[in-house]
């Protein structure tokens, strides 16, 4: 039995107390907003979890040091935009080479770090690392079955975390690509807008599927030039998220895109969906990744604009349509030429 500290009440962190309570270890969960404590203290279950009932004996708290103290493992599970001072709170409570897995995805917009980068810079004694991959809390939390990886630096550490999260229902491997993990899941966030406008405008299948192939397409071309590999992007953390991310309706990303593409702005989706929605962070930290690389974005290009640049979601469309005649693979060679 390890004791596990959740840090974020959210329902991710919620869906993953109750897997690693299933699988038998002791767990503590932080949240920094005590109603959220004080909800789950009395309910035992959280709002956005119903139906999913937490363990008597598990411990909720507010306090960093009774979160963090003697853990073999910190889970950090609070939205990306929250991340960095979330992670300074708990940097006087971090022992040397304590265990610290992020789940949360994002990329800061002022930094465009990754959020493992905020955390070892924050917190340089951590031993970090990262979980990604398709995963919605409300079937996570319901024990349907599911598949993920977990990326570190090292392999003992990844599959220490392996063996802690892995059972029946939750099946786990191990990467050493934590860069191309964390912008799969981060910049697949940002097409799952794209997604969920094409639904929000009544576009159907044909429009989904291209979506998400040429979607995948530009996230591994922005995840290669900055070091990622190209297969991870083949991968659960890459198409594999990507997929559950634009085809669910449990997806915050893809239910708020439908509200812009119906005409609401942003902010008004946001505030519908009533959750964090990690992509209309991402957007603009991925547009200044392709200018730093030089890469191009169609895709997340239009989002940007019709997020922040009033452009309106039909135009977008049409624009995309209409780009100038491309290869799809541009290093495939002809019989004839």
């Amino acid at each position: 039995m390890a004791k596990i500290g959740i840090i974020g009440g959210g329902s991710w962190g919620i869906a993953l107390a109750v897997l690693l309570r299933r699988n038998g270890h002791e767990i503590t969960v932080w949240s920094a907003l005590e109603q959220e404590i004080a909800m789950l203290k009395e309910r035992h279950e959280h709002k956005m979890l119903p139906g999913v009932r937490l363990p008597e004996d598990m411990v909720f708290t507010a306090q960093e040091q009774e979160a963090a103290d003697a853990k073999d493992l910190l889970v950090m599970a609070v939205a990306s935009s929250y991340t960095r001072e979330t992670v300074h709170r708990f940097g006087p409570y971090i022992a040397p080479r304590q265990k610290i897995l992020n789940v949360a995805k994002g990329i800061e917009e002022h930094t465009l770090m990754t959020l493992s980068e905020i955390i070892e810079q924050e917190i340089p004694q951590a031993d970090v690392a990262v979980m990604s991959g398709p995963s919605h809390a409300e079937e996570v939390g319901r024990g349907l079955p599911t598949t993920i990886v977990v990326g570190a630096k090292s392999r003992a550490t990844a599959e220490y975390i392996q063996n802690l999260f892995m059972n029946e229902v939750f099946r786990v491997y191990t990467s050493p690509d934590i860069l191309g993990m964390e912008l799969g899941g981060a910049l697949k966030n940002v097409v799952a807008l794209a997604a969920g406008i094409a639904d929000g405008l009544g576009y159907g299948d044909n429009t989904k599927a291209a979506l998400i192939t040429r979607g995948i397409t530009e996230i591994a071309r922005l995840g290669i030039a900055m070091g990622g590999k190209f297969e991870t992007f083949c991968g659960l953390t890459g198409i594999g998220d990507l997929i559950v991310t634009c085809a669910s309706m449990h997806s915050r990303n893809r239910r708020a895109g439908i509200l812009i593409g119906q005409g609401k702005s942003y902010e008004e989706a946001m505030n519908e969906v009533q959750m964090v929605v990690e992509g209309v962070y991402s957007a603009k930290a991925a547009m200044k990744l392709a200018e730093k690389y030089n890469i191009q974005l169609p895709i997340i290009e239009q989002v940007n604009q019709v997020l922040f640049g009033g452009k309106s979601a039909d135009q977008a469309v049409k624009e995309l349509m209409l780009r100038d005649k491309k290869l799809e693979v541009s290093d495939l060679p002809w019989a004839e030429e």
